[in-house]
């Protein structure tokens, strides 16, 4: 892979559980419950499937359909039909998990009930390899929601915001978390060093990457490309707008990864004296102006900036991914209820509005500034 001209040696498709109900949740405790619940199901039928005997069943007709307590799919039938048992419950294996833009929830991270984990195993193997790696992605071969890219040290889903999202990290790793390796070829370090001198890294490669991803130029010069293929990235021939590329990129990646520590907003707090306060949220709303949001009965946030939503992710604005994915919901055939609030934290939800919406401007303001200084 050296030898071919790629930037990145590895990448992978984000994970594609087929039963995100069940392995995703808000709550580390709900997460629990649930997967104990299905693991235990599921033991139990290989259990029932190794005494068959000589029943001759097909496993359709086999199994046991209860959507209270498993969920099957092609591939948790293949691993019954093996034998293969999964482990009893497993603390390590709950991770926290980027489901959509800025909204993380806990993944219960396995290889048999997880029915694509693809390269993720690889990427960001243990908590430790989150602490130092970096992952950018961008939308697979075909997606019809737009273009677009976030960086994050968690594990993503393969639909996140796009469709088929393709993941390209900074480090690989063996499965234990060992053998740290760049994911950074030294082919394109050589390239990036020709153009640019000796001290370029691969770090500076990587910033200078994620910024030419948000340039708004090359976006709309490649736009028919990146419908049908992955990123191509062009070599910028001047040392100025390279470096200022790796600026941004490094300023962008920075904002986005840590977007639970921005500032929050300066919004307009608009509280409903006819009700008791309460923190907690059911469903959120924007105005039809979009200029406040609407938490609960309780509360409104206003002076939301129109700004803000120039800032898309797929088909969606960052703060409209909020306001959808933070809502308390039930699904129908298995009753999993799924909520947000937190016990620990009420506020959670009201600051992290104000803190994307921070983002979100902020970042207007960096791909503005990348789009004066820098010709693509």
């Amino acid at each position: 892979m050296e030898n071919i001209p790629v930037i990145f040696s590895q990448y992978g498709g984000g994970v594609k559980t087929n039963r995100d109900i069940w392995t995703y949740d808000f709550s580390h405790n709900a997460l629990e419950a649930k997967m104990k619940l299905f693991i235990a199901t599921y033991n139990a039928e290989v259990d029932r499937w190794r005494r068959r005997g000589n029943n001759a069943q097909s496993i359709d007709d086999f199994v046991l359909y209860d959507d209270t307590k498993i969920k099957w799919s092609e591939g948790l039938k293949l691993n019954l039909q093996r034998g293969n048992y999964t482990d009893d419950y497993n603390h390590a294996k709950a991770r926290l998990s980027l489901y959509r833009p800025f909204c993380k929830q806990w993944l219960y991270f396995d290889r048999i009930i997880i029915e694509r984990v693809y390269q993720f195993f690889q990427f960001l193997p243990t908590t430790i390899s989150e602490l130092e790696n970096r992952v950018i992605y961008v939308p697979g071969l075909g997606n019809r929601l737009g273009f677009g890219c976030l960086v994050t040290n968690t594990i993503v889903r393969l639909d996140i915001a796009f469709e088929k999202a393709q993941c390209f990290p900074y480090y690989t790793y063996t499965p234990d978390g060992s053998h740290r390796r760049e994911n950074i070829t030294d082919w394109a370090l050589t390239q990036f060093q020709t153009m640019h001198g000796t001290e370029v890294t691969k770090w500076d490669i990587f910033h200078y990457v994620y910024a030419v991803l948000h340039h708004p130029q090359y976006r709309e010069r490649y736009a028919e490309n990146l419908k049908r293929n992955l990123p191509h990235i062009p070599l910028l021939p001047q040392h100025e707008e390279f470096t200022n590329c790796v600026c941004i990129g490094k300023e962008l990646m920075e904002l986005h990864l840590n977007y639970e520590q921005a500032k929050e907003y300066p919004l307009a707090w608009q509280e409903n004296e006819q009700v008791t306060f309460d923190w907690r949220v059911t469903k959120m709303k924007l105005t039809p102006d979009k200029t406040a949001v609407v938490v609960n009965e309780c509360l409104t946030l206003a002076g939301v900036p129109l700004e803000c939503f120039q800032y898309r992710l797929g088909s969606r604005a960052a703060l409209e991914w909020i306001i959808d994915q933070y809502q308390v919901t039930t699904d129908k055939r298995s009753g999993i209820e799924n909520d947000p609030n937190r016990l620990d934290d009420e506020q959670y939800i009201v600051r992290l509005i104000g803190r994307v919406i921070t983002v979100s401007v902020e970042t207007v303001k960096l791909i503005n500034i990348l789009a004066q200084a820098v010709t693509i």
